[in-house]
């Protein structure tokens, strides 16, 4: 695991060193200049502990605030850390959140998060891109963790030296359960080959309590020349990098994962159409492309500008649906620099073969396309599957 230190002190000529301990522990320790006249301190360290064993165990960095969040401290016992103390019997607080960790023999990262107060809907639960931008988050973290990180978002070293960069193809998605505000979910993640020259990453979402999985996601991702924006094959310097991290496993079992080609929406076919939607400065990522989450809020967008104020996907079904199934598939990528349009059609499928509400099938379906405005070329095509929140409720 890798730890980050950013201190800055008054004296000339500070010396670090990092001791590894093993895997899990990575030890900081400050020397300060001998010849220092007016400040005398003690050689002192900080320790990262990350435990696998327990979701209850929690991640130290010695009582500190990392990002905001509190982390409880963890006492160093001669070369050992001791666990996280427990008070009255009580666990750790809540707010003493992982920062992540490998579990599994380092197959399998692991990470928390709490639901925040910006990343809800008019509902009060987590939105669709909230969710997509934790498995992106934690996705990132993973490679970062791992050790192969290069100087690319997300890249390994071998591919930074060869300036490639990955790049979604598809992305499914199915949700069992929305968090609310303030709910801890715990996210697993993993790699495996889709293919010769691609990667599929899998997640699940669980409930960090009750540890209910509440989410399934499964994607694949090729690699593109970051100077030609052209699709390469996987150098054999990378493939020996990223094997090691291979996991034969699925978070969606093949027969309940959605395989099924995206039919393509014309202006015939289509019952809504947005044009102009034109991608800002902070829709942008590292790689120099809108950032694939973004997609989603064009998706479902108000048609702001439309004389009947209509939605992408009518607003009717956002109040009174839950989005429990998005597919979505990438076309090519999209640059500040180009406008879009969003055009969406419908189909009522409300099939009653079975009596659960989690096994039926969605009551309504949508398919999407993202399009550039000059050409028409693709960007994405994408279906949403919806279940009434009645329903849920009975």
């Amino acid at each position: 695991m890798a730890a980050t230190c950013n201190a800055i002190v008054h004296i000339q000529e500070p010396f670090c060193k990092v001791e590894k301990k093993n895997l899990g522990v990575t030890k900081a320790v400050f020397y300060p200049r001998r010849n220092t006249n007016s400040i005398k301190l003690k050689k002192r360290s900080f320790s990262v502990v990350a435990s696998g064993t327990s979701p209850l165990n929690v991640d130290t960095i010695n009582g500190r605030k990392v990002n905001g969040t509190y982390v409880g401290e963890a006492a160093i016992i001669g070369n050992k850390i001791s666990e996280p103390h427990k008070e009255s019997g009580v666990d750790a607080p809540l707010h003493s959140i992982l920062l992540g960790r490998f579990v599994e023999e380092r197959f399998v990262y692991r990470q928390t998060f709490i639901i925040r107060s910006y990343e809800i809907g008019p509902d009060k639960t987590a939105t669709m891109e909230t969710l997509m931008n934790l498995l992106q988050e934690t996705a990132l973290n993973h490679v970062t963790s791992s050790g192969l990180a290069g100087n690319g978002f997300g890249a390994t070293r071998e591919m930074s030296l060869r300036k490639l960069i990955w790049v979604v193809t598809r992305i499914h998605i199915q949700v069992q359960r929305y968090s609310s505000w303030g709910d801890v979910v715990e996210i697993d993640t993993w790699v495996d080959a889709a293919g010769k020259n691609g990667m599929r990453r899998d997640w699940i979402i669980r409930d960090y309590h009750t540890q209910e999985i509440i989410t399934r996601a499964s994607s694949t991702w090729v690699i593109m020349n970051q100077e030609t924006r052209r699709l390469s094959k996987i150098p054999e310097p990378v493939r020996e990098e990223v094997i090691p991290f291979y996991l034969n496993r699925l978070a969606i079992a093949p027969e309940k994962n959605d395989n099924e080609k995206i039919d393509k929406l014309t202006d015939k076919t289509a019952e809504r159409i947005r044009s102009g939607l034109a991608p800002r400065w902070s829709d942008m990522d590292a790689n120099q492309h809108v950032n694939n989450v973004k997609y989603i809020g064009w998706i479902l967008e108000v048609l702001r500008n439309h004389p009947t104020q209509r939605t992408s996907v009518p607003i009717n079904v956002l109040e009174n649906y839950d989005l429990t199934s998005m597919t979505l598939e990438y076309r090519r990528e999209c640059r500040q620099s180009n406008l879009l349009e969003s055009l969406t059609t419908s189909s009522e499928t409300l099939a009653e073969d079975s009596n659960s509400y989690n096994n039926r099938r969605p009551d309504l379906e949508f398919t999407h396309l993202l399009r550039m405005l000059a050409d028409k070329a693709e960007i994405v095509r994408a279906r949403t599957k919806w279940h009434s929140k009645q329903k849920q409720q009975e």
